[in-house]
């Protein structure tokens, strides 16, 4: 006899709950659906729809509010999923009530949002330093270590953090995305009042002459700065750059560079010798003199541990053809690797003086991060990393291995490692050399002299490895 059939409760929560938690959904994504459909346009950044047609007072609504929204949204998506699911989890009673919870939380808070921002029509505010009310993060944020509460006052960095849904909304993009989550560096939390001051400005209005707050940020592991909509200032008497084969050699006209945070105010002052020790930086005091051509004379090996470029290119015939230079530098040697049909990008800050903008002006490409920052390049991509005088005895060991470690990745299999011209105690030498030693490469070049002016005290060491095929 055949047994007569009856309604199957889920296996995720009682039958009874099941149908109490269904009413529930629908009563919250009913909710949100009026308020996701009322009269509100979102034009850009701010939401705005009227009160009632006999007041002039409006609703300015941030952006954030419409990611809270969709948020929401997800949240039901993901519960009802799970109310229909057949996987039975010993505490799934506990998560649902805990996400429902959540979600009555957040519609609070949202509601608590939308009162916060009214505003007379007249009253706009266009510059985008307003200090918005941000909901507190939920638990699990909170155990994964998360800062809890609102970090940054300013509106315009709360919009740009908060995810960007696809025109069409649930519409996947190419990447496969339904939104583009911006980033910026983690330690942008320990430096918010900066971060604020940095994203204070009127929209589509002139930026802030502040490159020297932004590249305090870049220092301090702000990394990547957020993007802003606002235009940079540019030499008001800008010249067309100078043709190829002259602007390696050539220094760059004074116009083209904005000089108002240097402490030098034209070219002269940043090569003059009079001016050592007023010019504003002292790493790489050379730099800017462009009769300077290194690594092109060969030099006596029992005083110098530099190498020349043409010493280092025979090593690989033919193979060396795009590669990174991470040093203090105005790109000579991107120049004289440029001479000889090798692209090198130039990495570097603007240590006091416009060594990005010369780079630039030269015709070459300066790459601007900081020592902290993971390589913008793919992994095995690279022929050659070479880096001189930035990193020497004073960094640590660990950063050192963060260091080695992500030029290891970017550079390909056979691909050379130029360490130039790194100096430190001599008693620390050793410590040094084992740290390098452990990446494996072979060594095909290897010098290690005095360093002259310190009287024996400081040693130079310089090495040119080829990274090892590993499979």
């Amino acid at each position: 006899m055949q047994k007569q059939s009856s309604p199957k409760p889920s296996k995720c929560i009682p039958g009874g709950l099941s149908v109490r938690m269904t009413g529930l959904f629908l009563f919250i994504t009913t909710l949100i659906i009026i308020i996701f459909n009322s009269r509100v346009s979102y034009p850009n950044l701010i939401f705005k729809f009227a009160i009632n047609s006999k007041s002039d007072a409006q609703f300015v609504v941030p952006y954030t509010i419409h990611t809270q929204i969709s948020h929401l949204q997800n949240q039901l998506g993901i519960l009802l999923g799970q109310l229909h699911s057949r996987n039975t989890e010993p505490n799934s009673i506990s998560q649902f009530s805990e996400q429902v919870l959540h979600i009555a939380l957040s519609l609070d808070k949202l509601a608590d949002s939308l009162r916060a921002f009214r505003v007379d029509a007249s009253g706009r505010n266009e510059t985008s330093n307003v200090d918005e009310d941000l909901t507190e993060p939920e638990e699990s944020e909170e155990e994964q270590g998360l800062p809890r509460g609102k970090v940054f006052n300013s509106a315009e960095i709360q919009s740009y953090v908060s995810p960007k849904p696809n025109r069409i909304s649930g519409k996947k993009n190419f990447l496969g995305l339904e939104a583009v989550n911006p980033s910026v560096g983690f330690g942008c939390t320990s430096m918010a009042s900066d971060v604020d001051r940095y994203m204070a400005y009127k929209l589509y209005g002139p930026c802030p002459d502040d490159w020297d707050l932004a590249q305090k940020l870049l220092l301090g592991g702000c990394e990547p700065l957020p993007r802003r909509r606002c235009f940079s200032k540019s030499p008001k008497m800008f010249s067309k750059p100078l043709p190829l084969n002259s602007s390696l050699w050539t220094n760059p006209s004074d116009v083209n560079i904005l000089w108002n945070k240097y402490k030098c105010k034209d070219y002269s002052c940043l090569v003059s010798h009079e001016t050592i020790g007023k010019r504003g930086f002292y790493k790489c005091s050379d730099c800017f003199d462009l009769s300077k051509r290194a690594w092109e004379v060969p030099t006596n090996e029992s005083e110098s541990a530099e190498f020349t470029v043409d010493e280092v290119l025979s090593l690989k015939p033919g193979e060396i053809q795009i590669g990174l230079d991470f040093s203090p530098t105005t790109g000579t040697f991107a120049a004289i690797m440029k001479e000889k049909n090798v692209t090198i990008a130039s990495g570097t800050i603007n240590l006091g003086a416009p060594f990005n903008e010369v780079t630039a002006l030269r015709g070459l490409l300066p790459l601007y991060i900081s020592i902290g920052s993971r390589l913008p390049f793919f992994d095995n991509t690279l022929d050659i990393v070479h880096s001189t005088l930035f990193f020497d005895g004073w960094i640590g060991m660990e950063l050192l291995q963060f260091v080695l470690f992500d030029w290891d990745r970017v550079l390909r299999p056979n691909g050379i490692l130029w360490v130039d011209r790194f100096f430190c105690k001599k008693e620390d030498l050793n410590m040094y050399l084992d740290e390098i030693n452990r990446l494996g490469y072979r060594k095909l070049l290897w010098r290690v002299v005095p360093k002259m002016d310190k009287e024996g005290d400081e040693m130079f060491f310089s090495a040119v490895l080829e990274k090892p095929a590993r499979g």
